[in-house]
């Protein structure tokens, strides 16, 4: 329904996330919550850090920042439908993280050919 939204904030589809995942050059992180995830699961190998989270596990200059966001690759951010992952970039982006794309929601990667966990 607001997939415009999604197109405005990335200039990575879910299909190229897909195959930099397959390679393990990208960092991906799901921002839903844990009840999501338990229902539906994850993209495969997607880190979980709600979105409430995300500026406290991924400031660098926090005791609490998640080491696997250092490894220099972009990062990759999914939501349900792609509007709180647009958030979640806004405030990765505000840290200091550069190279951080929205691509959508978890169906979104799964259409992509992504796996789930």
């Amino acid at each position: 329904m607001f997939a415009f939204l999604r197109k405005s904030r990335s200039d990575m589809s879910p299909a190229e996330a897909v195959a930099l995942a397959r390679e393990g050059r990208i960092v991906l992180i799901d921002v839903r919550g844990p009840d999501e995830i338990a229902i539906s699961g994850k993209a495969e190998g997607a880190l979980c850090i709600p979105l409430g989270e995300i500026g406290l596990r991924c400031d660098p200059k926090s005791a609490g920042f998640d080491e696997r966001l250092a490894c220099g690759h972009p990062v990759a951010v999914y939501c349900a439908t792609g509007m709180r992952s647009g958030r979640a970039v806004e405030v990765l982006r505000n840290l200091g993280h550069e190279n951080v794309h929205n691509i959508g929601g978890l169906g979104d990667w799964l259409r992509a050919g992504g796996k789930r966990d």
